[in-house]
């Protein structure tokens, strides 16, 4: 590796390690700990080893090596779902995360290569902070779409504020999240650059415009008209596949939704895994009596329906079987709106479904190994045809996206029908401490990017009403039972990203990209 003067020397000697520490600075900028001045500083110092490695191999290898510790430390909640999951033994979880880690380092690694590759060694400030910023948006957003993709954390996660306003996040309309990320890595490398040339009036003037901005107060608060009631159960991940507590759960959510003394139309919202029964007709008679209240999909309805009461329609998870032959051959990870008179007027399948989790890739290759689901049940879930939306009338244009959905930037909403909120019913209840919070997290930074409120309902938490300027204006904290009512907040008009999509932040790597080649070449001359 050549000596990078803007590193200490210390890093410079120990290249290896220092990578791993960045990687770990890096991934407490995201939440829970949301330190994101350590992520500007994680980010920073991997550029600058980059830049400094001696062949562009050698760049892939810190990089690797950076993803390597980044992604097990954001991603540790992983090995908690294991701990749900009878089958297989705990620890497996423990080396899961790591091993996933491997493959997911080869994004930041690429990222590292192409700043070599393309700097030759030579950029330095602001042409090598372009060049990198312009190589993780890309990198990232590769990540979000390979082998169906894993989005989970982009970078850009460390620029979102606290609930109460965006942070830079803010500036998602018009440069999407992975665009976002890029802009992480810029001002990360910039700064360090500042630090190492010992411009300190320019560094601690940066510092204090990152800080002002990160805490900036949100856009005044606009109210809706279309009340809503979302409701939070707190049912455990240990009993959601209990047969002998699903009465127990429903009387819990039913009174919940109850109303008090209000009469006006409501949209009410239960989570992911709210609702055991099968809810459509047409099933084999054992299906029903294995899993639905009296062993009838109407019964079943009908006392939803008279549970919302007059004027609602429910919006609520629930499982739909593939039939082939009269037996279950798939699954469907699914949404079912209900009305008052217990009739179903419309529902969603899940597209995005989760490798491992809601289906075992290679089954022919892992089941005889003894590899099983995370999800309970044998059958595999089938995806859906993508985002759609729901016209649910008086009650307004429903997006809907389950759970794990949320965090793909640009494939959530329906951008022929764009829909007036999006619903994201969710069960975190097996993700540990870290998971929840970040799955928030992104949820808000999908209600910026498409200027659209954002309305989650989970199992045990957290659930939250979010606006479209990301502020969470509701939430209901994990292991509480508790339901939040009042009006959904207005769309916004339709962001410069929701009408092009990915196309925005790969246009801005682009840009950033040519930038540093045209400002190295110069340099050069």
């Amino acid at each position: 590796m050549h000596p990078t003067p803007a590193l200490p020397a210390l890093i410079n000697r120990y290249p290896r390690l220092a990578a791993l520490l960045f990687g770990l600075l890096t991934a407490t900028g995201f939440p829970p700990l949301a330190l994101w001045p350590l992520s500007l500083i994680g980010i920073g110092g991997l550029v600058l080893l980059a830049a400094g490695a001696a062949t562009p191999k050698r760049a892939a290898s810190l990089g690797w090596l950076f993803g390597v510790a980044h992604f097990t430390l954001a991603n540790n909640w992983i090995a908690t779902a294991f701990t749900y999951q009878a089958e297989m033994p705990t620890w497996l979880g423990w080396l899961a995360v790591p091993l996933l880690s491997l493959y997911l380092a080869v994004y930041p690694a690429l990222a590292a290569l192409l700043v070599r590759w393309l700097g030759q060694g030579q950029a330095r400030g602001l042409p090598l902070a372009l060049l990198a910023a312009g190589a993780w948006t890309v990198t990232e957003w590769l990540r979000s779409w390979v082998f169906t993709g894993y989005a989970w954390d982009p970078l850009g996660l460390a620029l979102l504020g606290p609930f109460d306003r965006p942070g830079l996040a803010a500036l998602l309309p018009w440069l999407g999240t992975y665009a976002l990320s890029g802009l992480v890595v810029l001002l990360g490398a910039g700064l360090w650059h500042l630090l190492s040339a010992r411009r300190w009036l320019h560094a601690g003037i940066a510092a204090a415009l990152l800080a002002g901005g990160m805490y900036l107060p949100a856009p005044a608060l606009r109210e809706g008209t279309l009340a809503y009631t979302l409701v939070q159960p707190d049912v455990r991940q240990e009993e959601l596949d209990d047969p002998g507590k699903f009465e127990e759960q429903f009387q819990r959510i039913a009174r919940l939704t109850v109303r008090t003394d209000r009469t006006e139309r409501r949209v009410v919202l239960w989570p992911e895994s709210a609702v055991p029964d099968y809810l459509r007709d047409g099933y084999p008679q054992r299906y029903y009596d294995r899993m639905t209240a009296g062993g009838d999909p109407k019964f079943a309805r009908f006392r939803i329906g008279r549970t919302i009461g007059a004027n609602s329609v429910l919006l609520t998870g629930a499982v739909d079987l593939e039939i082939r032959d009269g037996r279950a051959a798939g699954a469907r990870n699914a949404v079912t709106a209900i009305d008052s008179r217990g009739a179903i007027i419309g529902g969603y399948a899940k597209a995005h479904l989760v490798p491992y989790g809601e289906y075992l890739a290679l089954r022919w290759l892992l089941e005889p190994l003894g590899a099983t689901r995370l999800v309970a049940g044998t059958i595999d879930f089938w995806p859906g045809p993508g985002p759609r939306t729901l016209d649910l009338g008086d009650y307004g244009q429903a997006g809907i996206q389950i759970c794990y959905e949320i965090v793909f930037s640009g494939q959530v909403v329906d951008r022929s029908n764009r829909p007036d909120y999006l619903f994201n019913p969710s069960n975190d209840g097996w993700f540990g401490t870290w998971g929840p919070p970040q799955h928030l997290a992104q949820a808000r930074l999908r209600a910026i990017e498409e200027g659209l409120p954002v309305l989650r309902s989970n199992t045990t938490g957290i659930s939250a009403v979010i606006d479209a300027n990301g502020v969470v204006r509701q939430h209901i904290p994990m292991h509480r039972a508790e339901a939040i009512e009042g009006a959904i907040p207005p769309a916004a008009a339709p962001t410069l990203f929701s009408r092009v999509g990915n196309l925005l932040p790969l246009a801005w790597a682009f840009l950033a990209i040519a930038a540093s080649l045209v400002a190295m070449r110069n340099r050069r001359r």
